[in-house]
């Protein structure tokens, strides 16, 4: 489904201009009894790619689809640049594009003749940005091929393309990498960086967190309709735990050398050396040089020490164990799969 309401002259469009792309404050929806969306909070900037990440069934689409006024809120307030979602619809989403679940073209029909039909619609003067929107998701090429020859990649970059001929500034893609091969996960990445360097905010949903962390600026964490963690996504992964990997020449040496420190925790013994987790906030090179002189003074020779790359994978597991260990994420502790 491929959402847009339309096209509004905005060179004097001064109202909303110094607020973010998107506010929700204490939103709320429930279907027969259970609270999908549970008292949700977020802002997304201006010119940022935002990931709205959580499993499937947390209420990532059912978000997506209240921000765009086609479920109803149980409660709470959207506002898109500003403008109260609910007290002028047409006039707040102007400035959006979405694709919820899945874009759909007639697939006997080219790109360019989809896209046209699409601008007869809406009017204005989308049908000028035509060119320019096939050529921003790179399909300008194949512009006069029938869609039903298209990749899913292909067709993502469509339903991309006609949001952009209506020149959104906020845009939201429902789960846009799910179906995609590498190569296309990649153009997509690039796609979405190209956007929010003409100025535009994305707000895409996801359960990859892999796809999220080369993607986006900032993220939030939604589990059981809440927002466990939100913020900016660089910030986010520092504030976890380091892994320190080490190889060596007396493994076990190296480990009874180390095991009282009490900034490390999850030591462990490999068959080439050791690897442990060093606290959050900890200077990890001034450990490791630290490790280095101690490791060297007890004759143990140090073939590799280093910090192994920080992973949203890492810390969000971080995150859902303290919170399933607190009885909020869960039943006995167990982490859920984003799957």
């Amino acid at each position: 489904m491929v959402i847009d309401q339309g096209v509004k002259d905005r060179s004097s469009d001064v109202a909303g201009d110094n607020q973010p792309a998107l506010k929700v404050k204490d939103l709320v929806k429930s279907f027969k009894g259970n609270v999908v969306i549970n008292n949700v909070s977020l802002e997304i900037p201006k010119g940022c790619s935002y990931g709205y990440l959580g499993p499937n069934g947390a209420g990532k689409t059912t978000l997506m689809r209240v921000v765009l006024g086609l479920t109803a809120k149980d409660k709470g307030t959207v506002e898109i640049y500003g403008q109260d979602v609910a007290a002028d619809r047409r006039s707040a989403l102007s400035r959006v594009g979405a694709i919820i679940e899945e874009p759909r073209f007639y697939k006997n029909l080219t790109a360019v003749a989809n896209l046209e039909i699409l601008a007869a619609a809406r009017g204005g003067d989308c049908h000028t940005r035509i060119p320019y929107a096939l050529d921003l998701v790179d399909l300008i090429s194949y512009a006069k091929n029938k869609v039903g020859s298209y990749s899913m990649g292909m067709r993502q970059r469509l339903g991309i393309a006609a949001c952009l001929i209506a020149d959104p500034q906020l845009i939201l893609l429902d789960e846009p990498m799910n179906g995609l091969d590498p190569a296309g996960m990649n153009a997509l990445r690039e796609l979405i960086a190209k956007l929010v360097s003409e100025g535009r905010s994305v707000l895409l949903s996801s359960h990859l967190l892999d796809e999220v962390q080369k993607t986006c600026d900032y993220i939030a964490i939604l589990d059981d309709g809440q927002i466990v963690l939100q913020g900016r996504l660089s910030e986010i992964i520092a504030a976890g735990d380091i892994d320190i990997v080490i190889e060596c020449s007396d493994p076990e040496k190296a480990f009874e050398l180390l095991r009282g420190d009490s900034r490390i925790s999850k030591c462990q013994i490999t068959d080439s050396g050791i690897t442990y987790s060093l606290a959050a906030g900890s200077d990890s090179k001034s450990h490791i040089g630290e490790t280095n002189h101690l490791l060297v003074q007890n004759d143990i020779m140090v073939y590799a020490l280093g910090s192994s790359q920080r992973s949203l994978e890492k810390r969000f597991l971080e995150l859902t164990k303290k919170l399933g260990e607190s009885g909020k994420l869960g039943e006995s502790g167990a982490t859920p799969a984003f799957t």
